[in-house]
């Protein structure tokens, strides 16, 4: 890539992150970056949008993973 298009990359990213903010998504930037390149490769933006409802539906209503034990070998 070269270096315009990076940073124009860079900035496109930064205004969207901005925007999802002002809407209060909650996604961050690398959740929001991998989101918009499976859109850039074609897939329905609005069947993204609806996976990651469900996948937020499923964190709240499952309970927390136990904490990992720490177990030492002596």
């Amino acid at each position: 890539m070269d270096p315009e298009a990076a940073k124009t990359a860079r900035e496109s990213l930064e205004l969207s992150f901005q925007m999802s903010n002002i809407l209060d998504t909650g996604l961050d930037r690398h959740t929001l970056s991998v989101l918009i390149a499976l859109c850039d490769l074609g897939l329905n933006p609005e069947a993204l949008a609806a996976v990651v409802k469900e996948l937020r539906t499923e964190a709240l209503s499952s309970p927390p993973p136990p904490p990992a034990s720490s177990s030492s070998s002596s």
